[in-house]
This record gives structure tokens, sequence and C-alpha cells, in this order.
């Protein structure tokens, strides 16, 4: 049976690890914080060559912590892209900001700094770019239209660990490392998944470093003395065990789903009414999602296709932001004017994508859909 994920193949190749890590938690009884989270942090440190990890409860968290520990107020604005998953601006809409939303690139899906800069406003404090679907966003024009006005970046790294971006100089920074601020997820089907929730916030900066850790401890830095109005955002041992095992395999997780995307993009680079995903020239991509734009609106008929012959399918993502009834009446007027985003939510569908496929699903997928263009 195929599946968009197959984490029980996965976990079958590192289950003595996993076996061992999880009964050394139970064995030292340190369910909260102790040796194996500080293991995870560090090794996570240094496979992101950033000075700080904070590990968190959950990527949500991670953002929201992340805009507390910058100081934003209710009121100030915050650039995301409108082409996203909902926790990039729901965070922002909790917190009292206000999202303003931008339109994204037709071929890699991500913002850029061209269509950022007509947003800013003297309210405008941050911007989110959001790695979507495993490649970075162009980060060298968006770092520096921040530095020319002041503003935060804090990148929405949730679906792109473990990706490279390369500065004009020659340089390689992994996607999280390069803002202010860098936020992930460890859910259980992001390329670096626990077995529950779990996230983690990374910064080169002492100061927003100590902000941060504060904040997801309840706002202390010493136990029962709070200088913050803060929260209870913790990623539990058992889950840093589970990471443990599998940051040393993400390498390798990330290359065997290029592969994947490569077969993929091998048949369906011969099908005019696809597009296959673009990549951005200066990233790596991790491919947490592959996909496809279709043409003349056969979307929903190509899913359904798909469906009945037992292939997974998912949209990603169905409704711009700005049309979710959670911020078209508050934040938004009810028509954005943003092309692009409108374009994609009513063509996109993403196939399995995950460590695990091999050819036999992989020709199958692609079989069935050829057959639907034959």
């Amino acid at each position: 049976m195929i599946q968009m994920v197959d984490l029980k193949s996965q976990l079958k190749k590192i289950e003595t690890d996993l076996n061992r890590e999880i009964q050394e938690v139970l064995e030292s009884c340190q369910f909260i914080g102790g040796p194996k989270v500080n293991a995870f942090k560090e090794s996570l440190e240094q496979y992101l060559g950033v000075k700080h990890v904070i590990p968190c409860a959950n990527g949500t968290d991670a953002l929201q912590i992340a805009m507390m520990a910058l100081g934003l107020k209710p009121g100030d604005e915050v650039i995301v892209p409108a082409f996203t998953y909902v926790a990039t601006a729901e965070v922002i809409g909790l917190l009292g900001l206000t999202p303003v939303m931008t339109d994204v690139d037709p071929h890699t899906f991500n913002i850029t700094a061209d269509l950022i800069a007509p947003h800013i406003t003297p309210r405008t404090k941050a911007i989110v770019p959001v790695h979507l679907f495993g490649q970075s966003a162009d980060m060298e024009p968006i770092l520096a239209l921040a530095a020319k006005h002041n503003l935060y970046i804090i990148e929405d790294n949730a679906q792109a660990i473990g990706a490279d971006y390369t500065f004009a100089d020659g340089s390689v920074q992994k996607t999280g490392a390069m803002g202010h601020f860098g936020c992930t997820s460890f859910f259980p089907s992001k390329n670096l998944g626990c077995y529950g929730d779990g996230g983690a916030i990374m910064t080169n900066d002492d100061n927003l470093a100590a902000q941060a850790r504060m904040i997801a401890n309840h706002g202390q830095s010493k136990q029962y003395y709070h200088d913050l109005i803060g929260v209870n955002s913790r990623l539990d041992a058992f889950q840093a065990a589970i990471l443990n095992v599998k940051l040393p395999h993400l390498d390798t997780y990330n290359a065997a789903r290029n592969q994947a995307a490569e077969y993929y993009d091998a048949v369906f680079n011969k099908i005019p009414q696809l597009t296959i995903p673009a990549r951005q020239p200066n990233s790596t991509h991790a491919f947490h999602q592959y996909t496809l734009q279709v043409a003349d609106g056969q979307r929903d008929n190509l899913k359904a296709y798909l469906q009945e012959k037992g292939i997974p399918a998912m949209i990603y993502y169905p409704v711009p932001l700005y049309r979710q009834q959670a911020f078209a009446a508050a934040w938004h007027g009810p028509d954005a004017g943003y092309p692009v985003t409108e374009a994609l939510c009513a063509s996109v569908v993403s196939l399995p994508m995950h460590s695990e496929l091999n050819e036999v699903p992989l020709k199958e997928i692609t079989d069935g859909v050829s057959e639907f263009y034959s």
C-alpha cells in the first residue's frame, strides 16, 4: 500500500538504536530536560552551524517564542507569504500583531525581496520567509532588504531542514541559520521528525537566545524568578532521544527524497500539462513535498483518479491565508489580488514523498499519473 509518508519502514531500519535510547530515558527517569535533550541541542547546533538551539514543544511554539523574544508589540506588522501553512500567520494573530501577506514566486513558491518590498511600511517590524516544500527562499536579497529597513528575519524552516543556501561570495549556510531566528518543527512527517510533537528555535545572537530560552521556560532564567511573561514549551526527553538517533541520518534521508524527485521529474517532464517543482539555483532541495502544478483545471480530477487507484495525493494548500475565515475579516480585505497564490491553490498537488520510496511504488505512482493523461 502506497503512503504519503512511510514512517514504519524508516523506523524498522533504526529500531535497535531507538529502543536503546528510549530505554535509557526510562531508566534515567529524566523525562523533562536532561542529557538526551542537551545532547540533541548540541548535535543540532553543530549540524546547522548555529550558536544556539532552544528546543521547544512544537514548530508553532517556536515561531511564537521567536516573535515574543524580539519584543514585537500589538499593531506591529509582520510580512508573511499568503501561500503557506496557517501556523506562520496564526502566531502573529495570537500575539496581536498584524500579518501582512504577500504573493509568492510562481516557480519556487517562496517569497522574494521584490515581492516583499512594496508591503514594507513604517509599522513593519519583521519578515517571515518560509522555505516552502524543502528549498530555501532566496535569502541574500531578503537579508539585504531587511537590513536596509532595520527589520527582523524569522525563518520558518519547518519544511526545509538540511537544505543549504549559497551566497554570492560562495559561502554556504543551512536554512534556519541565516535570520535573527530560525524555527523548525519535528512533527513526525517532517524530514527530521520525532514520534510526537517537537520543535526548535535557532539563533546566532546570544541575547536573543537568552530571551527565547527564558520565554520557553515560563519567563525564568532562575527557578521561581520570573523576569518575563513566558510560556511552557519543552521538548521532552523521549522525543529528543528519537531525534538523537535520526539526526545522523538526515542527509541520507534528504538524498533519498532527491532520488525519488529525480525519478518523478524524468516521467513528468514528458507530460506538457504538468509543471515539475522548480529548483532555486542557489539552494539545495530537501523535498519535504514533491508538488506538481496541474494545467487546464484538471488538478482535482487527477487527484480523484489517483485515489481510485489507491495512490494518495494531497493539496498543500487549497485556500490562501487571506481567504481563511480566521484572517479575512480581521486582517485583510476580501480581494487581496495575489494572482500567483490564487493560481497555485487551484493547481498544485503533492505526491507521496519520503525517504523509503523505491522504484516499485514510484513506478506505480508515475504510471497512474501517465495513464490519466493517456
